[in-house]
């Protein structure tokens, strides 16, 4: 299975990497935004989205990455950027809410995130705020690219309303740590762990 994963991703990051490459307006090189944590740290070694981005890299194609810090659990921060910074991979750290502005500001090239579950009809589960970064994208016309093995793809899902989505603990969002950093303990919290992205949207 190690070596199976692996070769995947590195399947997964090699024709992610080439159908990025097709769809870029010139001949320059690519900065991409990507989301929670789908690298070698996530997977058996190299990563989904991370091993596109990965694969760009190698191929001197890569100018920028920006990861999100993918609250409230910070994969992005904790995760994203330590792999991105001990592969010496030009990336920024930036707020999850920050997503619209840098599209705004900055021209991103393309989006890759990785997949918890896809349905049969295309429909995609993965990190929460993976949601509002499509509909984003869509309104930048920026592309969007979900990059996950055949291993996610569920037929037996015939779309998005049937996966069952997570909820986590209230203390992701109310701590850090031991720190409590919201307010009161009645305060009430909704931590859905995923959301879900209509093929059509992306």
């Amino acid at each position: 299975m190690l070596s199976k994963d692996i070769e995947d991703n590195k399947a997964i990051g090699k024709f992610g990497s080439e159908i990025i490459l097709t769809n870029l307006e010139g001949d320059g090189n690519v900065r991409i935004l990507t989301h929670c944590n789908t690298g070698s740290l996530a997977t058996a070694g190299y990563g989904t989205a991370l091993g596109v981005i990965r694969s760009l890299h190698t191929a001197k194609k890569l100018e920028h990455v920006y990861c999100t810090e993918t609250r409230p659990y910070n994969q992005g921060a904790r995760l994203t950027a330590y792999e991105l910074v001990h592969e010496k991979i030009p990336s920024t750290l930036i707020v999850d809410s920050m997503v619209a502005a840098l599209m705004r500001s900055r021209k991103i090239n393309a989006v890759v995130v990785g997949a918890d579950r896809v349905a049969a009809n295309g429909d995609t589960a993965n990190k929460i705020g993976t949601y509002q970064m499509a509909i984003v994208s869509k309104f930048h016309n920026v592309p969007f690219y979900v990059a996950a093995p055949f291993s996610s793809i569920d037929m037996s899902l015939l779309s998005g309303d049937r996966i069952k989505i997570e909820e986590r603990p209230d203390r992701e969002l109310t701590h850090i740590g031991d720190y409590r950093i919201a307010a009161p303990a009645d305060t009430a919290c909704a931590n859905d762990s995923q959301g879900r992205v209509e093929g059509s949207v992306a």
